[in-house]
């Protein structure tokens, strides 16, 4: 699997495993996912589906950027275990901070977006017709995904890998050689399996997040006491598996990929966001009298602060590793438990700016948190194709990528609204 190579050194790409799936960026979306129930609640805010969307165009952008990073490498023997199905000679220092600060925080800051509405959405439905309708909208895009869109999306690496046009070979070698690459939808599986496991407990539990709920809704003009919480549940939740574990290491069977070291933080996340849910949008930690919300600016200084400490910390560490003055497992916990406070900076920051200023809608806002969910399953396409059609114009790495962002954006946003005009299609998208 494609799983761009992270500059943490401490991970390395596919390190001892089989199906080290290397996707870890085809990180996106769903957060893309509305929340299940939410017809229209009261509780349902503009900056959160403004934050979801903007996070889209991100994974769009993250995705774009996998071709030009300098660590970027291409294996004719299984493209999967490239880092990006596409690799150009062109490379950006630049695109390698871009793409390793995204790493670092969306896919939990997803997992938690789309953990906030499961309390209001079960209470609302009831658990078997959430499951039901997490089935239609999780689960048959994931299949579709996989089994169609991904399909279309890795011609490109197979050409290059093989130098042939041949549709039934490359269709034997995507579900044989390459173990049927999972792409971005693994996000998809993952969040639809982290649904029902809460679904199925609701009927026990439903009343168990009230008090960690109402114990955050209390800390809501405590910013520093609640980052402190915060921090201590990522450390905890990560940095057991991330000692002991490959950080690189993905697993699983045919398309149902996960990333190993990261299961428990995407989870724990998942739940954060099930109990900040529990009191309402309006009235919990992200109200609007809230200290933790007014201190933005702050949070946002903080995570650019700390993410260029966790980069300056490397080279620094290598040394020390070399010259025998620290251990590997010493220096990895000092560099990990800085990742970690990156994680959680990073997420305060992105959710407590988008509460503070982007609390607005518009035709573009509103039509793009719409079909959200869609260019997060097709876009994927978009980006490879043009990748590829760039590989042979002499142009700088930068240009390649913004063209690349700027036109999956826009035929994904397109494919999508054109889709969403069947009935049928929107019941899934």
């Amino acid at each position: 699997m494609m799983y761009p190579h992270s500059l943490n050194y401490v991970e390395s790409i596919g390190r001892n495993s089989r199906k080290v799936r290397l996707l870890q960026r085809c990180n996106i979306s769903d957060t893309l996912d509305k929340s299940a129930g939410m017809t229209q609640n009261q509780d349902r805010t503009n900056w959160v589906d403004n934050l979801r969307s903007f996070i889209t165009v991100l994974v769009v952008a993250h995705h774009s950027s996998l071709a030009y990073t300098t660590f970027a490498h291409f294996n004719k023997e299984a493209y999967i275990t490239s880092t990006h199905p596409i690799v150009d000679a062109a490379r950006s220092r630049g695109l390698d901070i871009f793409e390793d600060f995204n790493d670092i925080f969306f896919m939990s800051l997803m997992f938690l977006i789309g953990g906030i509405f499961m309390s209001p959405g079960l209470r609302n439905k009831g658990v078997p017709v959430f499951i039901r309708d997490r089935f239609y909208r999780l689960f048959i895009p994931f299949i579709i995904g996989v089994t169609i869109l991904m399909l279309l999306a890795y011609y490109p690496a197979y050409y290059l890998a093989h130098g042939q046009h041949d549709l039934r070979d490359y269709i034997v070698d995507y579900f044989t050689v390459e173990a049927w690459p999972v792409g971005p939808p693994w996000f998809i599986w993952v969040l639809f399996l982290f649904n029902i496991v809460f679904a199925v407990c609701f009927p026990l539990i439903k009343d168990s997040p009230m008090a960690p709920g109402a114990w955050l809704t209390a800390q809501s003009q405590r910013p520093w006491k609640l980052l402190l919480c915060w921090y201590l549940l990522t450390w905890l939740l990560y940095m057991p598996m991330a000692l002991f574990i490959d950080p690189g290491m993905w697993t699983g069977i045919g398309p149902f990929d996960f990333q190993v070291s990261r299961i428990f933080l995407y989870f724990g996340y998942f739940l954060l966001g099930a109990v900040i849910g529990v009191p309402g949008l309006r009235n919990g930690i992200f109200s609007a009298d809230s200290r933790l919300v007014r201190m933005w600016p702050v949070w946002a200084a903080a995570a650019v602060f700390v993410y260029a400490l966790l980069k300056g910390s490397e080279t620094p560490l290598r040394t020390m590793i070399g010259r025998g003055e620290l251990s590997y497992f010493n220096a990895n916990l000092l560099y990990r438990s800085v990742w970690t406070l990156s994680c959680t900076l990073s997420c305060m920051a992105f959710l407590t700016t988008f509460r503070s200023i982007f609390n607005i809608t518009g035709s573009i806002w509103k039509s793009l948190s719409a079909n959200a969910y869609g260019i997060y399953l097709v876009h994927y396409i978009f980006v490879i194709w043009c990748q590829y059609f760039l590989l042979d114009i002499d142009m700088a790495a930068l240009l390649k990528f913004l063209i690349t962002v700027v036109l999956s954006v826009t035929f994904s946003w397109a494919l999508t609204w054109i889709l969403r005009r069947n009935g049928l299609i929107r019941r899934y998208l």
